[in-house]
């Protein structure tokens, strides 16, 4: 997977490096929205971020760190599930400290266009629990429409699908989207 680099964006692959952030920022508060709990300790958060890794070997899994281009600065993690299905599932989770800078958005549309580019994609789905108002901007600003209605363990989620945008390859030149 190469990294990828949006104006003010680097979404690199996951790295054992990250995990210290990546770690520190997975708070009570953020995973409220999240499938999962925060890890209750590093070790655990270990057994998560080495399966992202296998996945990430495998071509199954895009797992890509967001920092901030100029900086280095941890901003979260965007994900991108059965990678290689015609229509793959979205991830993505932005620090706390990071929130209504648009950058969400940002990491989603890069990872979705590498995305198609890399496996032709048709569209993607991407589960937003229904109280998560700033992830369910995300997904109608990318195009997304409500296509399902889930009950999880946590909380109810609205699916997107959201059509895939392939056009010219923008990470060819190193720019970046």
């Amino acid at each position: 997977m190469p990294p990828l680099h949006t104006r003010r964006l680097a979404l690199q692959p996951f790295s054992p490096a990250d995990a210290d952030e990546a770690f520190a920022a997975l708070t009570p508060a953020l995973t409220r929205y999240m499938a999962f709990d925060p890890p209750p300790s590093a070790q655990a958060f270990e057994c998560i971020w080495r399966a992202w890794i296998r996945r990430i070997d495998e071509g199954s899994e895009a797992t890509f760190v967001v920092r901030e281009r100029q900086t280095g600065d941890f901003i979260g993690i965007a994900a991108v599930h059965d990678a290689q299905a015609r229509e793959p599932e979205l991830g993505i989770w932005i620090s706390e400290r990071e929130h209504g800078k648009g950058y969400g958005r940002e990491a989603v549309a890069a990872a979705m266009q590498w995305c198609a580019l890399q496996f032709s994609s048709v569209a993607f789905s991407y589960p937003v629990a229904v109280e998560n108002l700033p992830s369910r901007r995300t997904a109608e600003a990318l195009g997304g429409q409500v296509v399902a209605t889930e009950q999880t363990a946590k909380f109810t989620q609205v699916v997107y699908r959201l059509p895939a945008e392939r056009g010219s390859d923008p990470f060819s030149s190193g720019k970046g989207i």
